[in-house]
């Protein structure tokens, strides 16, 4: 039920937007800015926002006090309030292109994100939000592209992101040549030594990525420590290799050790949203039908209902899963639904799924799946049948499906002829 996602961990350089700009002479803005440098150095954002709507206020349009607010309100985490601040200033005589598409990026307003910055000259910077933002949008053949333009750059940490790339682009086995040409070890970061994992699962190599990652953890944790890091908090940023560990040990047929090591990292609450949600689904795969009430309380969590009855995820992790782990989480809750034979509740879900993932054969797996629980076995065969004809790339799958069907109901026939 599919590996955690490859994070994305280099963010764009927006140290650059707050430039230390010579003060206006008057002696009260001398010492507001004075003031506010030293707020944004010491990370004391929320201060700093309030100097600088002081000397806005002294010196309105001020252009460094401006994008001093613009920084200090995103490295804040308050996006909405720094792209309202952006969208006040659009008469000012200044470009904030570049914050603005950064903040459409957190906000996971992708398409905007990239129109903002096609105005923006095409710089180091600007290439690498768009990278993320391709990444994002699963574009990621144009996402590595960029990070091959970028190569020569001696960007720090390139590598990383460069890699995640690579093998959400599914092109793993160019990660150790990239790595060669780039002269880094895998090893050389714990996130470095994440993504590269990452890469030897996709080619089934458990062994060498198991190592890997506790190469990487050990690394995480010399370096967090290093940073006096608390423990706890040490646990919490490397949650997503322990996630992963347990993964490799679930591929490799040790699901007693995979399952306590997903349930310690639930019950502790450690790493962001979308490392829990993975460890909880990956759970949910492993258990199976076992724990069934358990197992939608668990996944019940992840997953709300929008507007009009739309379902989603909760807590923000539609943009920070893949399409597939997201679909994995509710095509895992729908299979529940039909052990637990909550009938009503799973129709309702998988016909939402059928234009969700209109592009995937799960949903209609699943509705073929309910109409056999409502005793519909033709209506199912019928459906598979309609829809082998209706994407021959995929016609295998629907007509074993049909066939089994076919074949659990009697109609020994039909389950003849899709085999044939």
């Amino acid at each position: 039920q599919g590996r955690y996602t490859v994070r994305e961990t280099t963010n764009p350089d927006l140290s650059a937007m707050a430039p230390k700009a010579k003060p206006p002479p008057a002696a009260s803005i001398e010492d507001l800015f004075t003031s506010l440098n030293r707020h944004i150095e010491r990370a004391q954002y929320d201060q700093a926002v309030k100097v600088a709507d002081q000397v806005l206020s002294i010196a309105p349009g001020d252009e460094d006090a401006l994008r001093c607010k613009i920084v200090a309100l995103i490295k804040a985490d308050s996006i909405d309030d720094a792209f309202r601040v952006i969208q006040s200033s659009q008469k000012l005589p200044v470009d904030l292109n570049f914050v603005k598409a950064y903040c459409l990026y957190r906000q996971n307003k992708l398409d905007e994100a990239l129109e903002s910055l096609k105005s923006l000259e095409r710089n180091n910077a600007s290439m690498l939000l768009e990278s993320q933002i391709l990444y994002r949008l699963g574009r990621f053949d144009s996402c590595v592209q960029i990070y091959q333009a970028l190569q020569k750059s001696k960007i720090d940490s390139l590598e990383i992101n460069f890699v995640a790339g690579l093998v959400a682009a599914g092109r793993s086995s160019d990660v150790q040549k990239t790595l060669d040409a780039l002269r880094v070890k895998p090893t050389s970061s714990f996130e470095l030594a994440y993504n590269t994992a990452c890469s030897l699962i996709e080619r089934k190599n458990y062994a060498d990525a198991e190592q890997l990652l506790l190469s990487g953890r050990r690394v995480g944790q010399e370096a967090l420590m290093d940073d006096n890091w608390a423990d706890d908090e040490i646990e919490s940023e490397l949650a997503p290799i322990a996630v992963q560990l347990a993964y490799v040990q679930q591929l490799l047929g040790n699901t007693q050790e995979a399952t306590e090591t997903y349930l310690d990292i639930i019950k502790r609450n450690f790493g962001d949203d979308s490392t829990l949600a993975v460890a909880t689904n990956n759970l949910i795969a492993v258990r199976g039908p076992k724990d069934v009430s358990d197992s939608l309380k668990k996944l019940d969590r992840l997953i709300e209902k929008g507007e009009g009855g739309r379902f989603r995820l909760a807590r923000e992790l539609d943009s920070r899963l893949f399409v597939n782990q997201r679909e994995a989480i509710f095509v895992n809750r729908a299979l529940l639904l039909l052990h637990a034979n909550r009938m009503d509740q799973a129709r309702e879900l998988v016909t939402a799924l059928l234009g969700m993932f209109a592009d995937s054969l799960m949903p209609v797996l699943l509705q073929a799946a309910v109409l056999v629980r409502e005793n519909k076995a033709g209506k199912a065969e019928e459906l598979l049948g309609q829809f082998a004809e209706k994407f021959p790339d995929n016609s295998r799958v629907f007509l074993l499906a049909r066939a089994q069907v076919a074949a659990a109901a009697g109609h020994f026939q039909v389950a003849a002829e899709s085999l044939a």
